[in-house]
């Protein structure tokens, strides 16, 4: 895969959201276009006049830590997650949105935190 492309209504507010908020590197930045790397991952985050997230494909983040302190650290950033962290054979997913409404995750594989 190349890239994960992203539809947003304000520039500013979604590096912000990407770069601040989830702490990845953002590569690219302007008005109409702007990347992030997330782990190799390039995320191309892509102006429009009306929001997308209405849902389709997630984008899932394996966090550098375990899943349940990066979801306190991004609660404490004003994220919201409408469900509790989930177990499953493959590994534990909590979903939340971006703030166009684009669906994420975090997940973390099996036997890791």
């Amino acid at each position: 895969m190349a890239a994960v492309w992203l539809p947003v209504t304000d520039m500013s507010r979604a590096v912000a959201f990407y770069g601040e908020t989830l702490g990845l590197d953002v590569t690219e930045h302007d008005g109409d276009w702007s990347e992030v790397d997330a782990n190799g991952l390039r995320i191309g985050l892509n102006s429009s006049e009306s929001p997308a997230g209405d849902g389709g494909a997630a984008v899932a983040f394996q966090p550098d830590g375990d899943i349940e302190g990066e979801v306190e650290r991004l609660k404490g950033a004003g994220v919201e997650f409408p469900t509790d962290i989930s177990d499953h054979p493959w590994g534990r997913i909590v979903t939340f949105k971006d703030p166009d409404g684009n669906d994420l995750q975090l997940y973390s594989p099996p036997n890791q935190g």
